[in-house]
C-alpha cells in the first residue's frame, strides 16, 4: 500500500464524514454541481494576473468559451508564449471556473499566457465533441495569436486528467501535420488509455474520489461505443509512433487508477527519444493539483511544472 500524505488523509476523512456520494452514484447534472461545490471548498486564493479575459472560439457545435490569462509579470504589449489548458473532470465535469486557480498559477509560474478551454461535455456531447472543440480552440489561438498578445511560435498544450488526454492527442496531431505543432505538452495525471486495461483499475477500487468505477462511469458517458476507445484520438497510448513529439512534463500519483498508464506513457515518450520530465508522488491522490487550499504540495508542483515549461519556451 503506497504512503498517504497527511493532507490527503485529512481530506478523505472529511469527505467520509460528510457522507458524499461517489460520482458514479449520481446523475451527470448532480455530479457537476457537487464537483463545482467541492472544488470551491479546496481551491486556494486566486493568484493575481495582469489580464483575465473571456473569449469565444468558433466551433462546429457553436462558440467555445475560452479564458485568457497573462502572467502578472508580463508587459501589456509583449507577445507571450502560451499554454492552451484543457480542464479535467472526466469529460463530464468542470469548467473555466473550477480550474481558474490552476491556470492563474501556471501563467505566473511560467511567465507566459494561458488560454483555458471549456469544451462540450458528455453525455450531452459524446466523443469526439470535446476533442473537436479543443482542436478548434488550438487553431483559433494560433490564427489569432498576435491580436491576443501570443507568440504563435511558442504555443504549448496541457491539461489534467481528461484534459491531459486531449492535450496528448493535440500533440500527436501537431506532430503529424493535422494542426500547428505544439512546442510542449504538460500532462497532469492524464488519461491515456480508455480501454481501461492498466493495473490501476484493479488496484484503486475504493477509498478515494476517483476509483476504477468512477473512471468506467466517465468513459461510459463520454465514449459508450467500446470499439472507438481503441482509436488513438481517444487513447493516445495506442498511437503507433511516439517519435518526434514535443517535450513533455508528466505528473502522476499513486492513489489514482490512472497512475500506471500515465507512467507508461512517459516511458513510451522516453523510449522514442522525446525529452520527458516525469514527476511521481507516491502519497497523493488524483485531483490534488486543484486542491491547493487543503493539500500543501499542490502549489509547489504547479510551480515546478510552470518552471519546466518556462525553460522549454
Amino acid at each position: 500500500m503506497p504512503a498517504i500524505h497527511p493532507d490527503v488523509k485529512k481530506l478523505l476523512e472529511a469527505n467520509a464524514a460528510a457522507g458524499r456520494l461517489p460520482f458514479e452514484a449520481q446523475s451527470p447534472a448532480d455530479a457537476r454541481a457537487g464537483y463545482a461545490a467541492g472544488r470551491a471548498a479546496v481551491t486556494p486564493p486566486l493568484d493575481p494576473v495582469a489580464l483575465r479575459r473571456d473569449l469565444d472560439a468558433p466551433g462546429n457545435g457553436g462558440p467555445i468559451p475560452l479564458r485568457l490569462y497573462r502572467s502578472a509579470a508580463s508587459q501589456p504589449d509583449a507577445l507571450l508564449p502560451c499554454l492552451l489548458y484543457l480542464h479535467g473532470g472526466g469529460w463530464i465535469l468542470g469548467d473555466l471556473d473550477t480550474h481558474e486557480a490552476i491556470c492563474r498559477r501556471l501563467a505566473n509560474a511560467s511567465g507566459g499566457a494561458v488560454v483555458a478551454v471549456h469544451y462540450r461535455l458528455a453525455p450531452e456531447h459524446r466523443y469526439p465533441g470535446a476533442i473537436d472543440d479543443c482542436v478548434s480552440a488550438f487553431s483559433y489561438i494560433t490564427e489569432r495569436a498576435p491580436a491576443l498578445g501570443i507568440d504563435r511560435s511558442r504555443i504549448a498544450v496541457g491539461g489534467d486528467s481528461a484534459g491531459g488526454n486531449m492535450a496528448a492527442v493535440l500533440a500527436l496531431m501537431g506532430r503529424d501535420g493535422a494542426l500547428p505543432r505544439a512546442v510542449f505538452q504538460l500532462l497532469i495525471y492524464p488519461v491515456v488509455d480508455l480501454t481501461m486495461r492498466s493495473a490501476g483499475y484493479e488496484r484503486v477500487t475504493s477509498g478515494v474520489p476517483l476509483t476504477a468505477a468512477t473512471m468506467r462511469y466517465f468513459i461510459g458517458h463520454y465514449l459508450p461505443n467500446v470499439a472507438d476507445r481503441s482509436d488513438w484520438k481517444a487513447s493516445p497510448m495506442l498511437a503507433d509512433d511516439f517519435s518526434g513529439l514535443p517535450p513533455a512534463f508528466v505528473a502522476t500519483c499513486a492513489h489514482d487508477p490512472l497512475c500506471e498508464e500515465g507512467r507508461a506513457y512517459a516511458r513510451k515518450l522516453d523510449e522514442a527519444g522525446v525529452s520527458v520530465t516525469e514527476l511521481h508522488l507516491n502519497d497523493q491522490m488524483h485531483g490534488f493539483a486543484g486542491m491547493g487550499g487543503v493539500i500543501g504540495i499542490a502549489t509547489p508542483v504547479l510551480d515546478f511544472a510552470g518552471a519546466v515549461l518556462r525553460d522549454r519556451w
